[in-house]
């Protein structure tokens, strides 16, 4: 059964954060890391509150998350509809262990700087 991964982002400038001057490297390396567990088989959906309000709204688990601890539980991560981190980008390894992927598989490629990959 292949998994799936949706991450509700807070508010911001693109679906990943990585554009601008500015980038955050912890956006930058969580973007790398998506597009990793992607290429390993898991389903990877990125929600951005400030271009789709609408799907915060939709997912009952999210509406929940956001009433109990208001913004502040973003990024909430969801794997198979379930809250597996919340209020932090969770690390290459930890995602790959909530995916169920063995831990030798985690070569890490190079971070792309453009936006919304």
């Amino acid at each position: 059964m292949v998994k799936q991964l949706e991450i509700f982002d807070p508010p911001m400038c693109c679906s990943t954060g990585v554009c601008g001057p500015n980038v955050d490297p912890a956006l930058a390396q969580f973007a790398a890391d998506c597009r990793w567990l992607a290429d390993q088989g898991v389903r990877v959906e990125r929600y951005n509150l400030a271009q789709q309000p609408q799907a915060y709204a939709a997912d009952e688990t999210v509406k929940a998350a956001l009433a109990e601890y208001g913004n502040r539980c973003l990024p909430l991560v969801l794997l198979d509809g379930a809250i597996v981190s919340k209020g932090r980008y969770p690390s290459r390894q930890s995602l790959a262990r909530l995916a169920g992927l063995e831990s030798n598989n985690l070569d890490m490629p190079g971070i792309s700087k453009r936006c919304c990959g």
